[in-house]
């Protein structure tokens, strides 16, 4: 953006203007200690314009420059799709009264009782819309199998079998919460369906205390939140190996979290593409059902936005990575064993 073109903005004239009364204060300040210097004006004068010159900088950044930042940062969270979870979030921005007035006033739509409904109307005509089609898939997995049985095919009709069973659980409501037990069932579902093209080059362990088994099997999770990393970490990373490859389901509990590590020993990621995934997992994304997501299916980012939406900011995911090493993924969501638990239930459809 030029220069002339940066000029429009109110923000970059007032940047623009505490830049010049701060090199106004420098220039002042040099001059006046060398006029003290050479006894033609008081040494007092002299310090306190130069204590001026190098408090305003600071009361400047701390005062209105940083401020200014934390306000557009929470704009462009609400811009993103993001309402306000705290009141204190909401007196952040305080740009103008004018400003403040009118986003409290789109905050209280967007909260309103009408507009949840009209957004868990539209989620469930989706629903079911997509669910006008897999019938006819079902109908057809199922004659597959009946076929393949017949011929004596057994390993078509156990991967029939399984095929259908996957579609069955991810195209049911995906925004309802299930238990832990439940994801991996499927996760160990989709990965028998890949035992099928990489056989035993592929390994999957899953580790728990088993003190904590029921405590961490009957906690709520989002649908959909572990196969889809499951399958990212088989794509981007054990496939790519030279070898055989493992994966890695981990729990873990604290007082009040559960902690979920998904590792695989492939060929990892460079730091910058590193840096930019966790830039993407923890600044507020375009929205559930941005273009990009549908053409790329259920991603990181995905899982991480329903994490977020359902549960609160504090939690979701980052990723660690070492290049020829491997690369962890850890989820962290709360520990809730019934629904009405939840922060944000009126997104759950």
């Amino acid at each position: 953006m030029k220069f002339k073109e940066k000029l429009k903005y109110i923000s970059n004239r007032a940047l623009v203007l505490g830049t010049v009364v701060f090199g106004s204060f420098i220039i002042l300040a040099v001059i006046q200690l060398l006029l003290a210097y050479k006894g033609e004006t008081p040494w007092w004068m002299a310090i306190i314009i130069t204590i001026f010159a190098i408090l305003f900088p600071i009361v400047f950044w701390l005062w209105i420059h940083r401020p200014y930042m934390r306000c557009e940062k929470m704009t462009d969270r609400f811009l993103d799709g993001y309402i306000f979870s705290e009141k204190e979030d909401m007196e952040l921005l305080n740009l103008t009264p004018s400003i403040q007035k009118q986003m409290k006033m789109v905050d209280r739509i967007v909260r309103s009782p009408q507009y949840m409904d009209l957004n868990k109307r539209q989620a469930q005509y989706l629903a079911l819309q997509n669910q006008i089609n897999p019938h006819f898939l079902y109908n057809t997995l199922e004659s597959i199998r009946g076929e393949a049985i017949i011929a004596g095919l057994d390993s078509v009709a156990d991967m029939t079998e399984a095929l259908a069973r996957f579609f069955r659980y991810t195209i049911t409501k995906v925004e309802n919460l299930v238990s832990v037990e439940e994801e991996l069932d499927n996760c160990e579902t989709y990965f028998g369906i890949q035992k099928y093209r990489f056989g035993d080059r592929l390994q999957l362990h899953i580790d728990y205390d088993i003190a904590e088994y029921e405590k961490i099997m009957n906690c709520r999770i989002p649908k959909l939140t572990l196969q889809p990393i499951l399958e990212n970490s088989i794509i981007h990373g054990v496939e790519l190996k030279v070898g055989g490859g493992n994966l890695y389901i981990r729990f873990q509990c604290t007082k009040d979290r559960l902690l979920i590590r998904i590792s695989d020993d492939g060929v990892g990621m460079d730091e910058m593409t590193l840096a930019k995934l966790n830039q993407k997992l923890g600044k507020s994304t375009k929205a559930i059902h941005d273009n990009e997501e549908k053409q790329g299916g259920i991603a990181l980012v995905n899982v991480n936005n329903r994490i977020h939406l359902i549960f609160g900011d504090e939690y979701g995911m980052h990723v660690y990575s070492v290049p020829g090493e491997g690369t962890d993924v850890e989820i962290t969501i709360p520990i809730l064993t019934d629904d009405r638990q939840v922060k944000n239930r009126s997104v759950l459809v």
